[in-house]
């Protein structure tokens, strides 16, 4: 178990899933078998896109039940629409806020939250605070579609995001996609904590899912498998840096 960054470092090795399609019946059963088999032993956390207006709501906190059972459980917001993740109007922190009080009267608490996207400003990041959740928009990588400005977070290894006003938010930068994880097998894994991501919808392309698999498979063979919540839990990390300085 990770408690220092001096003990970390080198080590270990998480994995999580954006559940954006929870209630398509074909992509959830192809995430719900990858769950349970644990691909390298990874208990892969799902980081679940809530239900939009007109969604079934009840099918919907079956899965996410099913899924919080298996591994760690987050919330994934899309500000837009389902299939339009960062915010195009309207406050985005309030929306947070506001799953994130419909997810605890359902009695689902996330320990995790991941912005649509990779979008996160300062006003989501202190309402992510404030729900008692830790992060992982920030990546180690800047997304190619992202125009210049576009909010976003960039970090290499985990940290204390310090908010002011006695505020400050954990944060386990996302490191791989699948076709990096692919990409880099056999490459050195310098950074101190791998995180490695997909889609739920890469599961419904055969040679995208066996990559993924396979690439979990030789992760966990390279680094000590932890899971998120395990790091949130353990893991003191070292460095406190300034929201502002953060963004890239």
């Amino acid at each position: 178990m990770p408690h220092t960054g001096h003990i970390l470092h080198g080590r270990y090795a998480v994995a999580s899933c954006h559940v954006e399609r929870p209630l398509d019946d074909d992509v959830w059963r192809r995430f719900s078998v990858l769950q349970e088999r644990r691909p390298g032993g990874f208990a892969i956390a799902a980081l679940m896109r809530p239900p939009a207006d007109g969604e079934n709501e009840e099918r919907w906190l079956e899965r996410a039940r099913e899924a919080r059972a298996r591994a760690p459980f987050g919330l994934h917001t899309h500000w837009t629409a389902a299939s339009h993740a960062r915010p195009t109007a309207g406050d985005p922190a309030a929306l947070v806020s506001e799953q994130g009080r419909w997810l605890d009267s359902v009695g689902l608490r996330p320990t995790f939250f991941c912005g649509g996207g990779w979008y996160l400003d300062e006003g989501v990041a202190v309402a992510v605070a404030d729900l008692g959740y830790a992060d992982c928009t920030a990546t180690a990588f800047r997304p190619g579609y992202l125009v210049p400005g576009a909010p976003h977070l960039q970090l290499d290894e985990p940290a204390w995001l310090d908010l002011g006003q006695d505020r400050r938010l954990f944060e386990v930068p996302t490191t791989h996609s699948i076709g990096m994880l692919a990409r880099g097998l056999l490459a050195p894994l310098r950074r101190p904590v791998v995180h490695a991501y997909f889609h739920d919808t890469d599961l419904l392309d055969r040679r995208r899912a066996a990559a993924l698999r396979a690439g979990l498979s030789f992760l966990g063979l390279r680094r000590t498998v932890s899971d998120l919540d395990e790091l949130q839990r353990d893991l003191r990390p070292e460095k406190t840096m300034s929201f502002a300085n953060s963004r890239a």
